[in-house]
């Protein structure tokens, strides 16, 4: 079932103006009566003291010092001191003072006589901007009301009427000018932070809210009234007032977060037709004509248009106003559409007459590439997939993708990458329209000439060299090897991309091809303890070695399992008859067997 919230932000201009102008400082705090509610500050700077304050103990105190009585005063001791040397019920850890009834008289009001008229909550509208303020519009040769701060609304001032008038029923107002173009920025914001923290689907709704599509995703937040919650304390941190409201259809959400009253509305699945009912045709976001028409017909409600007959009631209030009724009800869907976070770039050539050979393709290939580099260096970005869409006149349609290693608009580049798939293309009986997408970009920053001419031993580009490679074999077939903190050698070499940095290489001789496991050898005749073997048999075939050198001793990372604390390995380079050049381990050391049991393995071949 669907779920749609509806986020009313009925101030948003007038606080969006008051975030722009807040002042660095907060406003001072109103003088205040002290009074019941607000008793006298104290002193805590009495002046001079008799008794000196050196760290000792007053005289009334005296008993209570440690060490010197043994026991605690009797009640008769107390009673013998002087009244100003006894000490207070609080010392001794009992409370002489009475306990306020709990039902003793309230303070009076801010209205009745002989109240401090003190304000105790936080600071209004009228400390925050000290008179009424509107935003006006200029529309004709009027100027018009578009927003009124919450003071101004109390004085009679509302949107839609004449400045002239606001300023005629309001002397001490204050006017500026509507700034729709940076309402709506600030809106769009909202969407965007929308999708990319509270669910994918957001939508602009009018110049005061946006539509949030929560179907399947209120349980990440602990369910829709936390939502709520959380969301309505998110904008009061920023400064903005708002209402929510959640329902099965959009014009419901909508007038309910409108025109309900209330701060949080989250209506059962299926109850928008009696949740309606008691509210105003305005909430149904009918046309002004409409409304007219409705008012001289004496309908007041949404309840009002229920009983009535569709044909009559499309020909007396517009069959808009029907469309709107049955979308609220949720009768007729009403799709929102969604804000896009971010647009590929994407152009797109049609063909005066459908082409099928390589030749043309090839041509409408470089006019693409071209239009999309022209698009991209506007926009500084720099393609890391593109896909091209090819429509055949049959119907169907062939796609054909790149990737590139890094972030690049050039031409030359793009355009051989998509020539070297033609192949994969079927036009069939003729393409007619061809487009070049880019679903994946970056931002691609222009470079300094003076640091490329000022290295003159600077590594070439190998970015397209690995495209082009990337296109014949695969960008999965191609990678660097890179070294990695570890003794054991297995451990120490790792694969990384194509275009990563790699970091140097250990000053130890290494081979070139390094088996992903060792692999046992068979047959080995070696003079223990270090000695390369003399001869030895790996997969079937057995070897004479006639050189060798060694031995590498490699102990095992102790820390990372028990089993490696005592392993040894002593590594050997040895040369066989027919050429081939081996390298070799004997685990164990030779002397103590806890180090190994002292088997050969054969780990890598040289050249």
């Amino acid at each position: 079932m669907p779920r749609v919230a509806s986020l009313y932000l009925p101030q948003l201009a007038i606080e969006r103006l008051r975030r722009v102008e807040r002042p660095a400082k907060p406003p001072e705090a109103l003088p205040v009566q002290p009074g019941p509610r607000f008793p006298a500050p104290i002193d805590d700077d009495p002046g001079a003291c008799s008794v000196p304050r050196g760290g000792g103990w007053r005289p009334g105190a005296r008993w209570a010092r440690d060490g010197a009585i043994s026991a605690k005063p009797s009640q008769g001791d107390i009673d013998a001191l002087p009244a100003h040397q006894r000490p207070t019920m609080r010392e001794m850890g009992r409370r002489s003072e009475h306990a306020e009834h709990p039902f003793k008289a309230m303070p009076p009001d801010e209205g009745a006589p002989g109240s401090a008229r003190v304000q105790a909550s936080p600071p209004t509208w009228a400390m925050l901007w000290g008179r009424p303020t509107i935003l006006v519009m200029r529309t004709g040769q009027r100027d018009i009301v578009t927003a009124a701060c919450p003071i101004a609304l109390d004085q009679g001032l509302r949107p839609g009427m004449a400045a002239a008038h606001a300023r005629a029923l309001v002397a001490d107002l204050e006017v500026r000018d509507a700034e729709p173009e940076k309402d709506r920025a600030l809106l769009d914001r909202f969407a965007l932070h929308a999708v990319g923290h509270w669910t994918p689907t957001a939508s602009v709704a009018g110049m005061d809210g946006l539509w949030l599509d929560l179907s399947g995703a209120t349980h990440l937040f602990g369910g829709e009234q936390r939502f709520c919650r959380r969301l309505l304390g998110f904008l009061r941190r920023l400064g903005f007032t708002a209402t929510i409201a959640i329902a099965g259809t959009p014009g419901a959400a909508h007038a309910l977060a409108r025109y309900r009253g209330d701060a949080v509305t989250i209506l059962p699945i299926g109850a928008e037709t009696e949740a309606l009912a008691e509210l105003p045709l305005a909430a149904l976001r009918l046309e002004p004509g409409a409304l007219v028409a409705a008012a001289r017909f004496g309908l007041e409600r949404i309840a009002d248009l229920y009983p009535m007959p569709r044909g009559p009631l499309a020909r007396r209030l517009g069959m808009k106003t029907v469309e709107r009724l049955d979308q609220a009800r949720g009768v007729v869907g009403e799709p929102i559409v969604p804000v896009v976070p971010f647009e590929a770039p994407r152009v797109e050539r049609r063909l005066l007459e459908p082409i099928g050979t390589a030749e043309a393709i090839a041509q409408v290939i470089t006019d693409l590439v071209g239009d999309m580099v022209d698009v991209l260096q506007a926009r500084g970005l720099g393609i890391r997939a593109a896909v091209l869409s090819c429509d055949v006149v049959n119907g169907g349609v062939q796609r054909i993708g790149i990737g590139t290693a890094k972030a690049t608009r050039d031409a030359g580049h793009l355009t051989r990458m998509l020539v070297m798939r033609i192949e994969r293309i079927d036009p069939g009986l003729g393409i007619e329209a061809m487009a070049l997408a880019a679903p994946r970009v970056e931002d691609l920053h222009p470079v300094s000439l003076a640091a490329v001419l000022g290295d003159a031993d600077r590594a070439p580009d190998i970015a397209p060299l690995v495209d082009q490679l990337g296109g014949r074999v695969g960008s999965g077939a191609m990678f660097r090897l890179t070294s990695v903190e570890s003794d054991v050698p297995e451990r120490a070499i790792q694969r990384v991309k194509p275009l990563s940095e790699t970091t140097g290489w250990p000053a130890w001789k290494r081979p070139v091809r390094l088996l992903s496991r060792p692999e046992a050898l068979s047959n080995v005749v070696a003079l223990l303890p270090d000695h390369p073997p003399r001869r030895f048999t790996w997969r079937g075939k057995p070897y004479r070695v006639v050189a060798g050198d060694g031995p590498e001793r490699i102990h095992g990372e102790w820390w990372r399992r028990p089993g490696e604390l005592w392993a040894v390995r002593d590594y050997f380079r040895v040369e066989a008859e027919g050429g081939e050049r081996f390298w070799l381990f004997r685990r164990g050391d030779g002397v103590e067997t806890s180090t190994g049991d002292l088997s050969w393995y054969v780990h890598g071949m040289f050249g």
